[in-house]
């Protein structure tokens, strides 16, 4: 009696078949479909947000290079202008080296000029310090 198959059964059954269409029209395949497009969508991102952060890698090491070039470079720059600072310094200790020795020997020349003038002047100085000295000898000695 339980089992029995009379006409509300398959009432029931054709009911359950109805209902079964309209809820897989109306409801199952839009929202199977929704699903399919939400997870697609998911999926997007996921690959977007990988490609993204590969791109990000990407542009990371190229500015580190970057940087690095640069910072070689600009050592090289630092080098090279301390390279020729230190021989525009050499080249001008050398100039100021050869005008101070330029000097000493005018210097020496004059002073040896004006020794030797008054080596020429020497008799004449002597006669008149004599002179001079006899004079104040003599003078005080008349007092």
């Amino acid at each position: 009696m339980f089992l029995s198959l009379d006409g509300t059964s398959i009432v029931q059954l054709i009911n359950f078949g109805i209902f079964y269409l309209i809820l897989n029209a109306v409801f199952l395949r839009p929202v199977g479909r929704a699903i399919r497009a939400r997870r697609e969508h998911i999926d997007e991102v996921k690959s977007g947000y990988e490609r993204d952060r590969r791109q990000i890698a990407n542009l990371h090491e190229e500015a580190d290079a970057k940087r690095a070039a640069a910072r070689r470079e600009a050592q090289e720059r630092v080098a090279a202008a301390r390279a020729q600072t230190e021989k525009d310094t050499a080249a001008e200790n050398a100039r100021n080296a050869e005008r101070a020795a330029a000097i000493a020997d005018e210097a020496r020349a004059t002073a040896e000029t004006e020794r030797a003038q008054a080596r020429k002047r020497e008799p004449e100085l002597a006669a008149e310090l004599a002179r001079t000295l006899l004079g104040r000898v003599l003078g005080e000695a008349a007092k």
